[in-house]
């Protein structure tokens, strides 16, 4: 399994990207939320996921760890192929994608070009308790969507820190100093609200 690719951004579309890693040329199929926050570098990292077929061997990528993961949790959906998995992190972000599942929104689902009445179903149906489980959510019912921020709540915890401690003490810092820089950063101010 290819975890990650960090290298040049050679050839860059909405669609796809070539990312030279020492000089082994990889094509990495994306999102458009990926090539989004992409288009202006000229290297990066890129998070994959590879999908082997009987026909072939497809990489896909995402700019962050966030993406990533929904993209593994819509394709673990029966029916739900990687195609449309793209598709629908191209028309939403991740968070409100997430969003859009927990809340049960249907007809924001719906208007994902692919995606009926009966996929959508099937989706919220799948997904909305391991998404429940995997973001969490705090007694306001408001999530962490902000994929910094996801990163850090994984890391404390990671380091033991009860999810609902961590939810809360992540919102505290973000909401003390809402530019974090960096995920070390956001960690440790948030390990002085626990």
């Amino acid at each position: 399994m290819i975890a990650y690719l960090t290298g040049k951004f050679v050839y860059k579309t909405p669609a796809v990207v070539h990312v030279d890693v020492n000089g082994v040329g990889y094509e990495v199929q994306v999102s458009l939320n990926t090539y989004s926050k992409i288009s202006g570098l000229e290297a990066g990292t890129l998070y994959t996921y590879l999908q082997v077929k009987e026909d072939g061997h497809t990489l896909y990528g995402f700019f962050d760890t966030a993406e990533k993961a929904m993209f593994v949790q819509i394709i673990g959906i029966n029916g739900v192929g990687a195609a449309t998995a793209r598709m629908m992190l191209s028309s939403m972000h991740p968070g409100e994608l997430a969003k859009a599942i927990l809340t049960g929104n249907l007809k924001q689902l719906e208007s994902i070009k692919g995606i009926g009445r009966k996929t959508a179903e099937r989706i919220v149906l799948e997904l909305k308790d391991k998404l429940s489980k995997n973001i969490g959510e705090t007694s306001s019912s408001t999530l962490i969507y902000n994929s910094l921020e996801q990163d850090a709540l994984n890391a404390l915890v990671a380091l033991g820190i009860a999810r609902n401690s961590a939810e809360n003490a992540i919102k505290k810092a973000s909401a003390s100093a809402p530019s974090h820089e960096n995920l070390e950063q956001l960690i440790k101010k948030a390990l002085q609200f626990i």
